[in-house]
């Protein structure tokens, strides 16, 4: 976009300033709002006629924006054409403007939606589930099985040489986890506390460790103790460490199946909204202005260093490896964004008030939590936007080709798998 300015708005623009300076400068031989306008001008005209053409130029590009109806996508490239003192002010913007599209091809979206329920089985699973993970270990002077849970030392050698890491004392290992390399654990099972075992060992060809990788290893073991696992009861105890209390298993089992059925329609509202949005982007293909992708890959930068810490940088991540999510993440919020405009959709108070208790019920004080989001104006925002995302997603469905598919409570809340790369 070309941009002319006249000479006359740079020019009061540069007297407005001089004026404002002369009224709080300070020289050597003049009083306070008595400096000569010939004495401010020689100073300090050429740093107010530098702000003066930056503000009129950010200014004017914003005014011929409106006045053309465009739509900025990040700021422009401003390039000086005619810059001199007593000429109209002309200057050239390139930017990158918004995509104009409409969204279009529900028809072509296929959804698999899944249905399941929560079967007592499925019940009595999930509480073996969370009776294994509050197991405890208590020790024991049999041979060692596997899922015991062993306190050992070991010193690893490769060629007859000590290798870095490769040593530990009074580490607890339990049989069966894989958590150490092929061949260790399971050289363990039938030791006992007190003994020493030497296990031959391989480094996988794809061990993290390059320096280790597929060379063979000798692993001198110390058994200090073999502890063997003991479940929970399922009695008060445990129940009071999920913060239930006073209602017996009967209780604990309705709460449990109460988490199991919001867990389900979370699934499967998240994988019929995972097929949608993948629709959208198949039928709407839109070329992303760079200035959104820059935006979205250094916001998932910053994400990615407050998730894992560090001492790194945003910056020095490298932008590709977040390119493919950036892009996905703008697309589809540009599509959404014109679905929401095209059938002039607006969040559905009643579904987000819904929203706002489900969330709540998995708290012990529901009510409060309701009462939190409704004074708190940034958390309600995003669960309205989190509504207007499943109106939009209703809104495809209605015209996308849905099939209905009855399947277990397990195969409804397992996650999908990303496809593999060739």
């Amino acid at each position: 976009m070309s941009i002319t300015v006249p000479a006359e708005r740079i020019e009061t623009q540069v007297n407005k300033r001089l004026q404002q300076t002369a009224q709080k400068a300070k020289i050597p031989g003049f009083r306070p709002g008595k400096v000569p306008m010939s004495v401010i001008r020689q100073r300090y005209e050429a740093d107010a006629r530098q702000e003066a053409v930056g503000d009129v130029i950010q200014s004017s590009f914003y005014e011929a924006v409106v006045e053309q109806k465009l739509n900025p996508a990040g700021a422009p490239s401003v390039e000086p054409k005619v810059l001199e003192k007593g000429k109209d002010l002309e200057f050239v913007a390139t930017f990158e403007v918004f995509p104009e599209f409409t969204v279009a091809g529900f028809e072509s979206i296929a959804v698999e939606r899944l249905s399941a329920d929560v079967s007592d089985a499925d019940l009595d699973k999930m509480l073996d589930i969370l009776r294994k993970q509050n197991t405890r270990f208590e020790v024991t002077e049999r041979a060692a099985q596997n899922e015991d849970q062993l306190n050992i030392d070991f010193v690893g050698k490769v060629d007859g040489e000590v290798f870095a890491g490769g040593s530990a004392k009074a580490t607890q290992l339990v049989l069966g986890s894989g958590r150490m390399i092929p061949g260790f654990e399971d050289g363990l099972v039938g030791a006992k506390a007190g003994e020493e075992h030497v296990l031959n060992v391989t480094f996988p060809e794809d061990y993290q460790n390059l320096d280790l990788a597929g060379k063979a290893a000798e692993f001198t073991v110390t058994v200090n103790s073999v502890s063997e696992p003991k479940l929970p009861e399922l009695n008060e105890e445990f129940f009071a460490q999920f913060g239930i209390k006073e209602t017996g298993l009967e209780g604990f089992r309705t709460e449990v199946r109460k988490n199991m059925e919001r867990e389900l329609r979370q699934a499967i509202k998240s994988k019929v909204k995972n097929q949608v949005m993948d629709g959208l982007l198949a039928s709407n293909p839109i070329e992303v202005p760079k200035a959104l992708l820059d935006n979205e890959v250094n916001r998932l930068r910053v994400q990615a260093v407050q998730q894992f810490g560090g001492n790194i940088k945003p910056d020095q991540l490298p932008a590709e490896l977040f390119e493919e999510q950036a892009k996905r993440r703008v697309v589809l919020g540009l599509i959404v964004a014109e679905v929401v405009k095209q059938f002039e959709l607006k969040p559905d108070e009643a579904r987000v008030r819904e929203l706002i208790q489900e969330m709540a019920s998995a708290y012990q004080e529901p009510e409060q939590v309701v009462s939190w989001y409704y004074k708190n104006d940034q958390q309600l925002n995003e669960v309205r936007s989190v509504v207007l995302e499943e109106q939009v997603v209703d809104t495809v469905l209605q015209k996308a080709s849905v099939t209905d598919k009855a399947v277990s409570y397990e195969e409804a809340v397992k996650p999908v798998e990303a496809p593999q790369a060739d």
